[in-house]
């Protein structure tokens, strides 16, 4: 029997990076952005409040740039405050890097397995997608969605019961399938 399993986000991650009022080290992102044009040239920021103060941090999205050399949509969903563009450019690598920042996903994501019941079978066979780079453990996904403890899925895979082409210890945030035999 296979089944698939989906990964996805359910709100915005938190921002982990250091405030300089409290030193708190997490900011909401609450999908507000603020365009500022100088003559010519165009800044956009996406806006965080930290979890602990409440004081506003700017993740640079556009630094000095010409106003023809954005593209229009870009523009208007800037505009707009499109939280679906604020998800997109909280996942770039680009914005990361350049505002030193890493994300948090703790309890922003879910698990949809479907609905299927994963406990009849003898053998299941599970795709897993993720619909965002979410990093998780597949223990933990494997947990969650067989209603099993972490231990008991750590002892299936030592005993060879379940088995997956990747690696199950560390985290992952791309797709991978396993097969468990009960």
């Amino acid at each position: 029997m296979l089944s698939h399993w989906l990964v996805v986000p359910t709100c915005l991650p938190l921002v982990r990076r250091r405030c300089h009022a409290c030193a708190s080290e997490r900011f909401r992102p609450n999908g507000k952005f603020r365009v500022n044009a100088n003559h010519k040239l165009l800044d956009a920021w996406l806006l965080a409040l930290c979890t602990a103060c409440g004081d506003t941090a700017k993740l640079t999205i556009l630094e000095r740039v010409t106003v023809r050399s954005v593209r229009p949509e870009l523009l208007d969903r800037l505009h707009h405050n499109d939280p679906s563009l604020a998800a997109e450019l909280l996942q770039d690598p680009v914005v990361q890097r350049r505002n030193r920042i890493a994300l948090d996903w703790d309890d922003a994501w879910r698990l949809d397995t479907g609905g299927s019941d994963h406990l009849g079978p003898e053998v299941i066979d599970v795709s897993v997608r993720f619909a965002a780079r979410i990093p998780v453990r597949p223990v933990r996904l494997i947990a969650e969605g067989c209603d099993l403890s972490r231990a008991e899925v750590e002892r299936l895979i030592t005993e060879g019961k379940l088995v997956a082409a990747t690696r199950l210890s560390g985290r992952l945030s791309g797709d991978f399938t396993f097969t468990l035999k009960r």
